[in-house]
């Protein structure tokens, strides 16, 4: 069995954790989730950085000594795995006995091999950083990498030879070209090295919350040298154990270290050089991933736009949160974190999309075989048959590679594009129709068994993602445990299976951005983000139609009668087709099926929903509505949708086991 071993960055513990630090641990989670489902022997280490002068003054400023306060903010971060069931193998604490053991034993190594010599100090400090900064690279007088002001210096301080390692430093990365991935990450940190290094200073004399440096407690060891460390810290260097001594070899040459792009300096500069003065092999590989920004501007506590994760959590469910974050965030790139798009996600991905199809395709086993799945012989499957089964194996294939080159939101993507096709399926079988004629039996058995098929690798696919939704759908199918990736193909779900009873797996939420703004700042934590977008009306229809004349000035009442809203034919659609409209942002064009015909409806949803998207789906229409021409397009019918206010519209769905044609009243 392969092994692998993964890493979060340790997190610093002058603050809780908020979103920023929850993405990252649920990102390395999901790929060892995925790697455990391909027959990997996986090894995940999260923890927590406690030294250094900025922790020393934050204890301070809360008016407890340093070790309760390290042990309070530690404790939130270790209940931050708890509360996102991260798999993490061990919690390291920089604070612990056998860390202090290892990183004063690479202390020693490093002045073995010659590279440390003590020197004087003299610069611009950046302690929220915790580096000196040259004056030519200052802005305003600022650290260019967080905006903090910067104080002079001047101490003893130990120095490693950084300049030594020019070349080293460059030949490597010429030989190991994915060594940083995104691949630019890594062409700016080569760009750096290539300027030529300057010896970099490992200790302080200012403060004493760190590690003293071996036969010189005066001093203690920058909090880089000593943070680095601890992933070796876990693998049990340091301990003079031949047990710990094999692990390393095994593990440390698969080891992948997972950051934010604002510590790749430290992790593929500082780090590989100090392990080649070690004796020690660089690590294997390092991810970088892109910030999180909420109204413009990175998340950060000082400008007050941070986000707990535990307030989403409270509203959209683990799994949701989850989802969100790492099918918005592409590898490498930053993205925006807001209550309109993780609504919009929601309610189209989860509720519309995913949760849809398992309420429909479980509930027609129900109501038309008696909850048993029934038989699918190889022979009468016909061009449809084949098709999805061809779509299903293809995107295993897609989203087991997109795992392993660390793209999950590529992989989300290609397994929603598996949901949206098995609901085109089953909206072009019509269950419902074919359940009218015993002759159409064999078919109907067809398509329910593909369905629920498809259901169970979708299940077995968003399993790193969404694990507690995974077991949802499972035990749906009545399927016990989780499936290796390894054996996963189609066509291999029991037939004669007892199902159990349908649940709603993503309820739609029908909250406000208000309401959802208000919650995130409910728990003394993030003001609320600037709307995205002019305010709507709670409720609409689109397109709108042209407006009705204004009422009279006097009246106060604008309630309608029961005759007048009986006027208004509202029927249940399937849409068939659907395109975007040319030169609009706002309209797509929609062939939907309304059970006695079929229509073409231009609808101002192209802002929420690609045209992909909609394909399958059942919604609702205004079907006696006069024609309108929309960008030259007559339009024969009206979709319903809801807007949040400031949102984007959604569009109200039904059970989508409802014929074509079914009045809504």
């Amino acid at each position: 069995m392969s092994e692998s071993y993964l890493t979060t960055p340790i997190y610093y513990i002058n603050a809780k954790p908020h979103i920023g630090h929850a993405y990252t641990t649920m990102l390395t989670d999901a790929i060892a989730r995925s790697r455990r489902l391909m027959g990997e022997k996986v090894f995940f280490l999260t923890g927590t950085d406690e030294h250094g002068q900025k922790v020393e003054r934050a204890a301070q400023k809360a008016n407890i000594s340093t070790p309760t306060f390290a042990d309070q903010v530690s404790a939130t971060f270790r209940q931050m795995c708890r509360d996102l069931k991260i798999s993490n193998d061990d919690f390291i604490r920089t604070t612990e006995p056998r860390h202090h053991a290892a990183a004063q034993e690479i202390w020693r190594r490093v002045e073995r091999a010659g590279d440390i010599y003590k020197g004087e100090y003299e610069g611009w400090y950046c302690t929220v950083d915790e580096i000196f900064v040259p004056e030519a690279q200052l802005v305003d007088g600022k650290c260019p990498t967080c905006g903090s002001k910067v104080e002079r210096l001047k101490e003893e301080s130990y120095y490693f030879r950084l300049s030594k390692y020019t070349q080293p430093l460059l030949d490597f990365y010429r030989d190991h070209p994915d060594f940083v991935q995104p691949e630019f990450r890594l062409n700016e940190v080569r760009t750096f090295v290539e300027a030529g290094l300057q010896d970099l200073s490992i200790s302080r004399t200012s403060f004493k919350w760190g590690i003293p440096v071996p036969g010189d407690p005066k001093h203690v060891m920058y909090v880089w040298f000593d943070a680095l460390t601890n992933y070796l810290t876990a693998l049990g260097f340091g301990s003079g154990d031949p047990a710990a001594e094999e692990r390393i070899a095994r593990l440390w040459p698969t080891v992948t270290h997972f950051i934010g792009k604002e510590i790749v300096r430290q992790h593929a500069l500082y780090w590989p050089a100090f392990l080649m003065s070690a004796g020690l092999p660089p690590p294997r590989r390092i991810v970088a991933h892109g910030f999180w920004l909420m109204g413009g501007a990175k998340m950060s506590k000082s400008l007050g736009n941070v986000a707990r994760y535990q307030d989403y959590v409270e509203v959209f469910g683990l799994d949701a949160l989850r989802y969100f974050v790492m099918r918005e965030m592409p590898l490498g790139q930053d993205a925006n974190f807001s209550d309109e798009i993780i609504l919009t996600r929601f309610n189209a991905d989860l509720a519309n999309d995913l949760g849809n199809l398992v309420s429909r395709a479980i509930t027609m086993i129900h109501r038309y075989r008696e909850g048993r799945v029934p038989s699918c012989p190889d022979e009468g499957r016909d061009a449809l048959d084949r098709d999805l089964v061809a779509a299903t194996e293809s995107t295993i294939a897609s989203v087991k590679e997109s795992f392993r080159a660390i793209q999950v939101s590529q992989a989300l993507q290609e397994t929603w594009a598996l949901v949206r096709h098995v609901n085109k399926f089953i909206v072009e079988r019509a269950p419902w129709v074919l359940a009218k004629d015993p002759a159409n039996d064999a078919l109907l058995d067809r398509t329910l068994y593909h369905a629920a098929d498809a259901l169970r690798i979708i299940a077995a696919l968003v399993d790193p993602v969404m694990p507690d939704a995974a077991e949802r759908i499972r035990r749906m199918l009545n399927i016990n445990a989780p499936e290796p990736w390894s054996s996963l193909a189609a066509g291999t779900l029991a037939a004669g299976t007892q199902l159990n009873p349908v649940e709603a797996l993503f309820p739609r939420i029908e909250k406000t951005i208000e309401e959802l703004r208000g919650m995130t700042t409910s728990n003394d934590s993030t003001p609320a983000p600037a709307p995205a977008s002019t305010a709507a009306a709670p409720a609409s229809a689109a397109p709108t139609p042209a407006p009705a004349p204004a009422p009279p000035a006097e009246s106060t009442d604008s309630r309608i009668s029961i005759d007048d809203f009986m006027k208004v034919e509202l029927r249940v659609a399937k849409v068939l087709e659907a395109e975007a409209v040319p030169k609009s942002k706002k309209l797509v064009k929609l062939r939907v099926d309304v059970g006695t015909e079929h229509r073409t409806i231009v609808a101002g949803i192209a802002e929420a929903y690609a045209p992909d998207q909609l394909i399958g789906r059942t919604i609702v229409i205004v079907a006696n509505l006069k024609p309108a021409k929309l960008m030259g397009i007559e339009s024969n019918g009206m979709v319903l949708a809801a807007s949040p206010e400031g949102g984007l519209p959604n569009l109200v769905a039904v059970d989508p086991s409802l014929p074509a044609g079914s009045r809504v009243r």
